[in-house]
């Protein structure tokens, strides 16, 4: 027995119709935007067509700049490895997470361990 087609279903169509779309307005614009740049542009990409992408992707370059902090630089703090490798294994933190975690506490483990579990256990006081 055939299986029911959707109603948006054209006998003969070689490919399959797009699925209708869903989501919120920032997925539908990202999708119209994907779709077009594979649609081929009808004009031959005129001067002033460029001088306005080439704005867009200076100001889209400026807010990423602003967005990911300026290059705030981080501070010069010596890690022990067995350091980076005791987070690691004992609260199962890949090494970079283990690493910033440490940078952060200025290098102490101990600090670092309890930064960490405090927000989970945030109701039982820590002894020090």
């Amino acid at each position: 027995m055939a299986e029911p087609q959707p109603s948006n279903v054209q006998e003969g169509a070689s490919t399959p119709p797009a699925p209708l779309p869903t989501g919120t307005a920032e997925d539908r614009k990202a999708a119209a935007a994907l779709s077009s740049l594979d649609a081929p542009s009808e004009d031959t990409d005129s001067p002033a067509k460029k001088e306005v992408d080439t704005k867009a992707l200076g100001e889209a370059m400026k807010q990423l700049s602003v967005a990911k902090g300026g290059g705030e630089k981080r501070k010069a703090v010596k890690i022990e490895a067995g350091d980076v490798a005791l987070l690691v294994s004992e609260l199962e933190l890949p090494k970079l997470k283990a690493t910033e975690l440490l940078r952060a506490h200025d290098g102490n483990a101990l600090e670092a361990i309890r930064s960490f579990i405090a927000p989970a256990f945030s109701s039982v006081a820590l002894r020090t």
